[in-house]
């Protein structure tokens, strides 16, 4: 069985999640499947136009802490971002087109770190730029191809996916028919996919 990886670039927690899975899923002789997706749709469908870290204030002072703890377990550097959250879509549309290729998993890495660590602003196709380009990719090209209509579309239809699997936070792992939602539930999902 095969692990899919559903993440959204706003998401604090799939930082961390998305800097260890490859590895996590390679040790554990696991398929992975990386799934971009957004949560903005999901979030407005239970009543929220924001994030629940922002929406509860004590939540969000906890998170930060929480999510300074696991960076600092993982040598992960972290800055909170220019604002949060950061709005994904243009690099969740890039990180859709990689999905199925060798370079996807890399520049989702590389857009965490530019949204956690770097303090830079993703929804900017300046920055999404220097992160294809550095990858040795050619960036006007995957740019122009995230924004054509059907590569929209098949976003939104994958955010529609993520929702029919019962997906309400990310990050989140589906094995088959089960959901694990958070990045501490990544172990227990690898184990499933064992058994």
């Amino acid at each position: 069985m095969q692990v899919e990886f559903w993440y959204e670039f706003a998401s604090t927690y799939s930082y961390p999640a998305a800097m260890r899975v490859e590895a996590a899923g390679k040790a554990a002789g696991v398929p992975l499947v990386w799934r971009p997706f957004m949560l903005g749709p999901i979030f407005g469908a239970q009543g929220w136009s924001d994030s629940p870290f922002n929406i509860y204030p004590a939540k969000g002072k906890y998170m930060w802490r929480d999510m300074a703890r696991i960076c600092e377990g993982q040598g992960l550097a972290l800055k909170e971002p220019v604002r949060f959250p950061q709005n994904g879509l243009k690099p969740a549309r890039i990180a859709l087109l990689g999905q199925d290729e060798s370079w996807g998993p890399e520049f989702t890495r590389r857009v965490y770190l530019a949204n956690f660590a770097e303090q830079k602003d993703i929804s900017d196709e300046g920055v999404l730029a220097e992160i294809l380009s550095e990858l040795g990719l050619d960036a006007s090209k995957l740019i122009a191809r995230s924004n054509d209509q059907g590569n929209k579309d098949r976003l939104k239809t994958q955010t529609e996916e993520a929702t029919a699997k019962g997906i309400f936070g990310a990050p989140s792992f589906i094995v088959g028919d089960e959901l694990f939602w958070g990045g501490d539930r990544l172990e227990a999902a690898l184990d499933w996919a064992k058994r």
